[in-house]
C-alpha cells in the first residue's frame, strides 16, 4: 500500500512539474521592442470567465481604474486608464499581454501596474504593517492568471 502511495505521489509530482515547465518566469519575460509579449507566459490558453471575475477582485481590479461596459453590474469604474471596450480591435494578444504583465515597457512613466514582475521595486510595503517587505515578493498576479485578464480583454471588441 506504502509503495502505491509513493507511486502516486511521484506521478503527481511529475505531473505538476510539466505543467510548470510551460510557465515563464516574471523575470524571464521577453518583450519585444514595443513591449508586446508574443509567448504566453502559463503555456495553457486563458480562460476568458476567470479573467473577468478578475477583473473586478482581487490583485486584478482593473476597474478601479478603467470602464468596462460589459461588468457595469459591478458599479463603479474608474476614469484613469481609458475604456476597456473595444480594446480587442486596437491591440493584439501579444500587446494586450505585454501591457497586462508590465504595462511600463510599453509606456514609459504609466500609472498602470507592472502585475507580473517580481524586481525592480523602489519599496513595496510589507500589507499593512508600514515596514518594507522582506524576502522574494509574488506578482500581483500568476502567469495563468494573466492570460485569463488577456483571454477576457480579447472578448472586448467594439461590434
Amino acid at each position: 500500500m506504502r509503495r502505491f502511495a509513493l507511486s502516486i505521489a511521484a506521478s503527481m509530482t511529475a505531473a505538476t512539474m510539466a505543467m510548470a515547465e510551460g510557465v515563464v518566469a516574471p523575470a524571464e519575460v521577453e518583450f519585444d521592442e514595443y513591449g508586446a509579449v508574443t509567448v504566453s507566459l502559463s503555456g495553457a490558453p486563458g480562460d476568458a470567465e476567470n479573467g473577468r471575475l478578475l477583473m473586478n477582485k482581487g490583485s486584478g481590479n482593473c476597474i478601479a481604474c478603467h470602464a468596462v461596459t460589459d461588468l457595469e453590474e459591478l458599479g463603479f469604474h474608474g476614469e484613469i486608464g481609458p475604456p476597456l471596450d473595444g480594446v480587442a480591435d486596437r491591440w493584439t494578444e501579444a500587446d494586450l499581454r505585454g501591457i497586462v504583465a508590465n504595462a511600463k515597457v510599453m509606456f514609459e512613466g504609466t500609472m498602470m501596474p507592472s502585475f507580473y514582475k517580481t524586481t525592480g521595486y523602489v519599496r513595496p510595503g510589507d500589507a499593512y504593517t508600514g515596514k518594507a517587505a522582506e524576502g522574494e515578493l509574488a506578482p500581483l498576479l500568476t502567469a495563468q492568471e494573466v492570460e485569463d485578464v488577456v483571454a477576457y480583454l480579447m472578448t472586448l471588441k467594439e461590434s
